[in-house]
């Protein structure tokens, strides 16, 4: 692939850039997963599932399984605090022990310590934000996502694009939908049993699925019909390979907040969220007590930060001609999953 430049792609044939820009979703819901994906590809089902393991144990692919979707399954909101310098890590260490934040950025901006805080309700999540407010003296700006218009890092990486979907022209499904704060995690007990089982990936064996249920005590039947429902109800987004995309160059990037009039939130979210090279876009609350302004929230992944820049500007020229302000991240202070114990009341 003479195409192909920087380390990570130096051991990548053509194979391979296939299951990676092709099996990022639609990895089929059976019992020998790998042998369908072979067949796809022309190859065997054992080479199939080396070539995951492979690109697993490289870095490229973070996990191999199911992509969940916190909001559905709990109570979840984006969150920011305005952290003094000289007690920025102690903030950022008192913020980052409870478990139930997954996420927690250094942002150029007066807001500073932006983080994600999931849990089990609406009303244990708010308790948690009362905690650390408490505990660190900072207030807390409390942005819970209400309307998802498209949020999806499913994007090729085995290209030369500067910024994510640059190759790609069609528009993306960004219809409305709302989000409730309310949301309890309302699931069976082998539904329960399988978000714990799986929310750090499927084991990389020929049968995934038949170990899962080894694992949790059911038959694989069982199993197999509980992640369908799980798709079928929002809970799992998509199934395949969660690509690291800071390892395959996608390290530029950028949150921009807007602030859209309320009566064109819809059309303008809809609008923005279907172009190919925004990869979140949500509306959050303004909170005029916090001095926030900004309704509608979009980001963009890049390899090239002057590139990204560039597109933002597009942006606010051609569909979001309001006032906005770029939060770059300066630092990443912690990033895992969302811990499903505390969602499904375990």
């Amino acid at each position: 692939m003479s195409t192909l430049s920087g380390d990570w792609r130096e051991g990548i044939d053509d194979v391979d850039a296939a299951i990676i820009d092709g099996y990022q979703s639609g990895v089929p819901v059976e019992e020998r997963p790998f042998r369908s994906i072979g067949a796809a590809l022309g190859i065997g089902e054992d080479e199939a599932l080396e070539r995951v393991t492979r690109l697993h144990e490289s870095g490229i692919v973070r996990r191999f399984g199911a992509v969940l979707n916190p909001p559905v399954i709990g109570s979840s909101t984006l969150a920011a605090v305005q952290a003094p310098a000289d007690r920025f890590d102690e903030i950022a260490a008192v913020i980052n022990e409870y478990r139930q934040v997954n996420h927690n950025y250094a942002r150029d901006h007066e807001w500073n310590m932006w983080f994600v805080v999931t849990a089990g309700s609406r009303a244990r999540r708010d308790e948690i934000l009362a905690e650390i407010e408490a505990r660190t003296g900072c207030p807390v700006l409390n942005l819970p996502m209400l309307t998802d218009y498209y949020i999806d890092l499913e994007f090729p990486v085995v290209n030369a694009d500067r910024f994510a979907r640059e190759s790609l022209e069609e528009r993306l499904d960004s219809s409305a939908t709302r989000i409730s704060e309310e949301a309890t995690g309302d699931l069976s007990a082998l539904e329960a049993e399988l978000l714990l089982a799986i929310q750090d990936g499927f084991p990389l064996s020929a049968t995934p699925y038949r170990d899962i249920a080894g694992e949790i005590g059911y038959a694989v039947g069982d199993v197999l019909e509980g992640v369908e429902r799980l798709v079928a109800s929002g809970c799992i987004k998509r199934i395949g390979c969660v690509v690291n995309h800071v390892v395959t160059g996608f390290d530029a990037n950028c949150m921009v907040v807007w602030d859209v009039p309320d009566d064109r939130l819809d059309e303008w979210g809809e609008r923005a969220g279907g172009l190919p090279y925004v990869t979140l876009c949500y509306h959050r609350p303004r909170r005029p007590d916090r001095e926030w302004s900004y309704n509608l929230f979009t980001m963009i992944h890049g390899r090239d930060s002057d590139a990204v820049d560039a597109k933002i500007d597009d942006l606010a020229t051609e569909y979001l001609p309001v006032e906005h302000e770029r939060l770059y991240s300066t630092e990443t202070l912690k990033q895992t999953g969302a811990r499903y114990e505390e969602l499904v009341g375990r």
